[in-house]
């Protein structure tokens, strides 16, 4: 339903949600047939995660709360194949099951940008000029709600101070040449964003949305006497 909505990409959640390896299965040959994106969101750097998810076909690893270099670099290393990272291979589904040849598909697998951090504290504030100087990251995604948390303004994404660290977050992602992704909360950000050509944007949580669309949609055919 995402996908045929005109989505480009959708994230699995298994940072806030338990999810068993055969649902996620179905979700990504799901994408795979609607012709969206399948990115995943895992829990923690986790090598032979990572790993599994790159061979069932997931084309992007979204890692919550980077806090340094060296944990980028960890799921950057798990995402490539030798000389580049120290992945295992498989002649499974990503190749066609060797349609293509193992070589060949060594030499794309390492060329992607799968990985693609997210900033949700002071520390990844912190720690994101070294991780924009890391191969393999293919964007950054920001957390307004869960930075706000640690910097201990409260569950405030539009805090001033969060806004002002997105600014930054976005304006290192430029200099670096990484593509950057925003969540706008507000129909301001989003001209904000868009005035700055952000391309990339979040639109939500599909339960959040969800949930929004049937409170206004009862909201407009109860009585308004």
């Amino acid at each position: 339903m995402i996908a045929l909505a005109g989505y480009h990409f959708l994230i699995l959640d298994m940072e806030h949600l338990l999810r068993a390896g055969d649902e996620l299965m179905h979700c990504v040959r799901a994408c795979e047939s609607a012709g969206v994106s399948p990115w995943l969101r895992v829990p923690e750097v986790d090598a032979k995660l990572i790993g599994r998810a790159l061979d069932a076909g997931v084309e992007a690893v979204v890692l919550p709360r980077v806090e340094s270099a060296a944990e980028v670099a960890r799921a950057v290393e798990a995402a490539f194949f030798p000389p580049l990272g120290r992945r295992g291979i498989t002649g499974g589904r990503v190749t066609g099951f060797g349609r293509l040849p193992l070589p060949h598909y060594i030499e794309q697998a390492n060329q992607a940008c799968p990985i693609v951090p997210m900033i949700e504290s002071a520390a990844g504030l912190r720690a994101l000029p070294d991780i924009l100087q890391l191969p393999g990251i293919g964007m950054v995604l920001e957390g307004a709600l869960d930075l706000a948390l640690d910097l201990q303004l409260g569950p405030d994404p539009l805090h001033p101070q969060v806004w002002q660290a997105l600014q930054e977050v976005a304006s290192a992602c430029q200099h670096a040449g990484v593509p950057f992704c925003a969540n706008p909360r507000t129909p301001e950000q989003h001209r904000h964003w868009q005035a700055l050509g952000i391309r990339s944007y979040l639109a939500g949580e599909d339960r959040g949305l969800l949930h929004g669309a049937l409170k206004k949609r009862l909201a407009e055919l109860q009585p308004t006497t």
